[in-house]
This record gives C-alpha cells, sequence and structure tokens, in this order.
C-alpha cells in the first residue's frame, strides 16, 4: 500500500455507546481520549450543525495521540441552498471558525449535499471553486457526498478531479454509490452495521471492506467510517476493521 488506511466513527458523543464501546464508569470527559486510542480517525460531524471557538478545536487536538487525524464534516448552510453559487460567504464563515488549530491532524473536509440536490454542472462548479487548498498554511483535502442518481455520469466525475477533490463512496441504499478515484485519496461512509451482530458487520462484509480499503490504498490516502445504521455497532465494526488489516 502507498497510502495510509484509517478507520473510524462519527463523533464521539452518543449515550448508548457507554458501556458498550465506553467502559463503564468512564467519565464523559475522557471519551474523545479513549476513543481516539481505539480508532484512527473521527468524523467530527457536530460541525455539521453549529461551530466551534479555537479552544474547542485545540482542546481535541491536545485530547488526541500524535499520530491521529480528524476530518470534518462542513457546515449544512453553506451546502444546503438551492444556488451553490451563492454559498461562498458561509463556505468562508464555515473554513474560519479554528479548524486550523489542529495543525497535523486536520484531515479532509466532507461536504454532504441533500438528497434533493441534483447535479448542475455550472451551480457545482462554482461551488468548488470556493474550495481552497490551504487554510493559513495548511493543505487541505475535500470530499464531496453527493446523494442524487443525477450525479451518476462521467461529467460529475470530471468536475471532481479538474477541481482535485474526493467523491465520497456510500452504501446508503438510497443514494449512488459511486467509486471513482478524483481527490488523491478515498473518503468512504459504510452505513451498513447491524445490532445484532457483535462485530456490526459479518466477517464476509468485512473482507470485502479490507479488501476495498487496500485497492483504495494503492492510490492515497483512505478514511472509512462506519456511520449510521447500527450507530451502537459502529465502534465495534471499526476496531475489527483495524484488527482485520493489520493482520
Amino acid at each position: 500500500m502507498t497510502g495510509t488506511v484509517r478507520v473510524g466513527i462519527g463523533g464521539w458523543t452518543f449515550e448508548p455507546w457507554r458501556g458498550v464501546f465506553y467502559p463503564e464508569g468512564l467519565a464523559q470527559k475522557r471519551e474523545l481520549e479513549f476513543a481516539s486510542r481505539a480508532l484512527t480517525t473521527i468524523e467530527i460531524n457536530g460541525t455539521y450543525y453549529s461551530t466551534f471557538k479555537p479552544k474547542s478545536w485545540l482542546n481535541w487536538r491536545d485530547e488526541t495521540p500524535d499520530d491521529f487525524v480528524f476530518t470534518v464534516k462542513a457546515s449544512r448552510y453553506a451546502t444546503n441552498r438551492k444556488v451553490l453559487a451563492e454559498g461562498g460567504p458561509s463556505v468562508a464563515r464555515f473554513l474560519e471558525q479554528g479548524m486550523t488549530e489542529l495543525g497535523s491532524k486536520l484531515g479532509p473536509i466532507v461536504w454532504q449535499f441533500m438528497p434533493t440536490k441534483k447535479f448542475d454542472p455550472e451551480d457545482f462548479g462554482a461551488f468548488l471553486s470556493f474550495l481552497p487548498k490551504k487554510l493559513d498554511g495548511l493543505a487541505l483535502r475535500h470530499a464531496v457526498e453527493v446523494r442524487h442518481p443525477s450525479f451518476e455520469v462521467p461529467a460529475f466525475t470530471e468536475l471532481a478531479r479538474k477541481h482535485g477533490v474526493a467523491i465520497v463512496f456510500a452504501t446508503g441504499e438510497d443514494y449512488p454509490t459511486i467509486d471513482e478515484p478524483s481527490g488523491g485519496f478515498t473518503y468512504a461512509r459504510f452505513m451498513i452495521t447491524q445490532e445484532n451482530v457483535a462485530a456490526g458487520v459479518t466477517d464476509k462484509q468485512l473482507s470485502d471492506v479490507a479488501k476495498r480499503a487496500k485497492a483504495w490504498a494503492k492510490g492515497g490516502d483512505a478514511f472509512l467510517f462506519f456511520i449510521s445504521s447500527a450507530k451502537i455497532r459502529n465502534p465495534a465494526a471499526a476496531q475489527a476493521l483495524i484488527k482485520k488489516l493489520g493482520a
């Protein structure tokens, strides 16, 4: 493999994980410390709903291991709009909240679009032009998660490649699953966990995901997340994949 594979979950605060993923009695303020040592990445999803002060980003940086990397879910105010070409100010406000305080722990930013948002090359291209390659001296990587079938066309892949952004590989039943290299790295969101399976996924599912991860890593870094589905089992699935890849 030429890239690094990182595996994680969305967020770290979820009450049902206490006593299942988190040890009984672990203080809530230590949950990020614990999760970041059991996993290799976490998608910060609170940023989809609100902004955070620079101090919060500093605290997250300091509570995690040196080799840990966060990804960041972009603000809905930037992506959930009728005309994306008018979203420049919202993109700027989101980016300028202090996330660069993470330093080397700042991984890709994922921009998720509404299931009703259709592909409009001109409008979507205008939005992609708002995404900077650098911020406060740090290189930025961007991934876009589209959820309307109109994006399953070569013109979309070509547009993503032109702007150097990755297309999120997502497994939701109602959304398109696009596996096309476009940004020099892979961002995947697996919605496949099952509550009645202790590891969250079956042995076959685990093997299939591990195979994909290794293939993606040949083209650069790969970030894999177990998201939604049986959320209580997502940490178990992530840990099982980490173990599988390290075997």
